[in-house]
């Protein structure tokens, strides 16, 4: 642990609850100090958390008046959702420091570009295939086909996340871009999802559980985040992580959504965005395996070996970018989703 980072965490310690006004609603692991080290730093205490467990419960819990959050870290499939919904409302992007240093080639135009501004994007990973490499060869994982090879039958799993099942079923039905994914597209995708289903040992909840799988051999083949390949090499794991199937992998996208019905302090909400884009974070969120939207930061502090190390390397493959996707395609993946997964 570095000096900062440990001077940080005991002025967080010292401070009583009562003086925290901002209340972030987040996935569990991003309380994490380092990576809004500027906000701590600022006020000597870094903000309350609330967390969910997927954004379809952040949703139903705002929905139903949760007040407590400033902002809501959601990722860009859910952007839609959030913003028709009238929850959220739009940022002030004069007040987001490296608003202009943002990496173009993840937000694009439909969720950082043009108009009012309701997502700022802050942290990005890949999804892709990985694999015990001491006993899946490599040509198994050439295509996306491996996750229905009864081979690997109860020994292959999905994440329990919709956007990431759907992402892998599109590229493994020949869509790569999902934002305007035709009703044959969505049923082409949601029939391969079938067809893997009783392949499957389990569908992975959280990525701790995911090692654990990989660990025991449990589970050979899993489509994963990226943040499997770093923390499974550190323990030793023959861990493989192939990014450039045939038909390709993924690339995810989470930010923050600024809550318009909120007990917390608006100008917080704003230091603790600018915190998590700040170039003092962008070292913290590689290390867990995240990429940082600031596109300046990670030029300057990442190199392209870490990259690749952590599963963000450039690739040569096709690559599914989850953005924002239309409202009411999302609610019938959803739907579809837990049908799929209950054997309908």
């Amino acid at each position: 642990m570095t000096v900062r980072l440990a001077a940080l965490l005991a002025a967080t310690a010292a401070l009583p609850a009562g003086a925290q006004t901002l209340t972030v609603f987040d996935y569990s692991g991003f309380e994490d100090a380092a990576f809004h080290a500027d906000y701590v730093e600022k006020h000597g205490s870094g903000p309350d958390f609330a967390f969910f467990g997927d954004e379809e419960e952040a949703f139903q819990k705002l929905s139903s008046g949760f007040r407590a959050p400033g902002v809501t870290h959601i990722c860009a499939g859910s952007v839609t959702k959030f913003v028709e919904s009238g929850l959220v409302e739009p940022w002030d992007t004069s007040r987001i420091d490296a608003y202009g240093d943002l990496n173009t080639d993840l937000t694009g135009t439909d969720v950082a570009g043009g108009g009012e501004v309701y997502f700022i994007p802050t942290d990005y990973g890949s999804t892709a295939t990985a694999y015990n490499a001491d006993d899946v060869p490599e040509e198994d994982v050439a295509t996306l086909e491996v996750f229905k090879d009864p081979k690997y039958q109860g020994r292959v799993a999905l994440p329990d996340n919709v956007d990431d099942a759907y992402a892998l079923a599109y590229l493994a039905t020949g869509t790569t871009d999902w934002t305007n994914a035709t009703d044959e597209q969505f049923e082409a995708a949601s029939d391969w999802l079938r067809e893997v289903h009783p392949n499957l040992r389990t569908y992975w909840t959280d990525p701790a559980e995911l090692s654990q799988l990989l660990a025991s051999g449990e589970v050979q083949v899993a489509w994963a985040w990226n943040e499997t390949l770093p923390t499974m090499a550190d323990e030793g794991f023959p861990i493989g992580f192939e990014r450039e199937a045939a038909e390709g992998s993924s690339l995810w996208l989470c930010g923050y959504v600024n809550m318009k019905e909120s007990d917390s302090d608006e100008d917080l909400a704003y230091d603790y965005v600018n915190a998590m884009l700040a170039p003092s974070s962008a070292v913290p969120l590689m290390e867990a395996g995240y990429g940082s939207s600031n596109a300046a930061a990670m030029s300057e502090q990442i190199t392209e070996e870490q990259r690749v190390a952590g599963g963000l390397g450039e690739i040569d493959a096709p690559v599914l970018a989850q953005l924002p996707m239309d409202g009411q395609l999302r609610q019938k993946q959803s739907e579809t989703f837990e049908r799929i997964k209950a054997g309908f």
